[in-house]
């Protein structure tokens, strides 16, 4: 499957269901690669991407990610194969542990060692019983790695890895530890404002969920910040590192240091100046394939 070098990760759940449609028609236009949108507490991503793999053509769809303690192997097993066969193939299935929080307080399951559990799920998956049609090729899986062991286990059990929230240091450690072949997809957050104090301010707000997760800050201090950039909403270093900010050559810079890093393909998160929810659409034109 080729994906390109550049896709778009976005939240969708702020347009309707045309809004979608003319959204994807756009990227699709403009020359993105793929779509990647995850799975939180708004619309079933699988669902979603049907509903737009009927309307596009060439994109390529992918969950960024998908929660394994939503369903079961045999479930994730029929969603890989359906959605591959539906979609003509232009669908990954990016796979993650999530978090205790999301797990455990709003589910209702119990959150479980990450590592352990993600090698039985996929394991699982492998042998699951699916005889419904098969599609012409399998959908690939990536999984929402960060840390060695897992980024280890999304080269063997998987094809690749999917890294959220992460800086090209982030990409180039990655890429050591799957080796050359595997699928490496990071996602960089792009916010095109030049004054300083009012991109980090935008940083803030939305790194404000992710910034008390521990899975997060447990990969954030392996890349050497502490507790101290954590606090009052991130540090100056912690935003810089996470975020992409500035003019149109300060983000090109970043996107072109993850590739120097190894990474195949970057999901570019285009946070909106006005601070609402949903992708800045003069960004993704800025960058369009297409165009450049």
């Amino acid at each position: 499957m080729d994906i390109g070098r550049l896709g778009c990760w976005t939240f969708l759940d702020n347009l309707n269901a045309q809004e979608v449609v003319d959204f994807a028609e756009k990227l699709e236009t403009w020359g993105y690669g793929a779509l990647w949108i995850p799975e939180a507490v708004g619309r079933d991503p699988f669902a979603l991407l049907s509903f737009i793999a009927a309307r596009t053509e060439k994109l390529v769809l992918a969950t960024g990610i998908a929660n394994i303690y939503a369903r079961d192997a045999m479930s994730l097993r029929a969603l890989q194969q359906t959605m591959a066969e539906l979609s003509q193939g232009r669908f990954v299935l990016g796979l993650g542990v999530s978090h205790k929080p999301m797990v455990a307080d709003l589910r209702g399951h119990d959150y479980a060692k990450p590592l352990t559990t993600m090698r039985r799920v996929l394991e699982a998956m492998k042998s699951a019983l699916y005889i419904g049609p098969a599609p012409a090729d399998e959908a690939p899986i990536v999984i929402g790695a960060l840390q060695p062991k897992m980024l280890a286990l999304s080269a063997e059990l998987a094809q690749g890895a999917h890294p959220y929230n992460v800086p090209p240091q982030h990409t180039a450690r990655a890429r050591e530890i799957l080796g050359a072949g595997p699928m490496l997809c990071p996602d960089q957050k792009a916010i095109l404002v030049k004054d300083p104090s009012r991109a980090r301010e935008l940083g803030r707000q939305h790194l404000s969920t992710y910034l008390t997760l521990p899975n997060y800050q447990k990969n954030w201090r392996s890349l050497g910040f502490d507790d101290r950039d954590f606090q009052d909403g991130g540090s100056d270093a912690l935003i810089d590192a996470v975020f992409a900010w500035g003019d149109e050559k300060a983000i090109a810079t970043r996107l072109q240091e993850h590739f120097d890093a190894g990474a195949s393909h970057v999901c570019l998160q285009p946070i909106r100046s006005d601070g609402e929810m949903g992708p800045d659409l003069d960004l993704l034109a800025e960058f369009a394939p297409a165009k450049n």
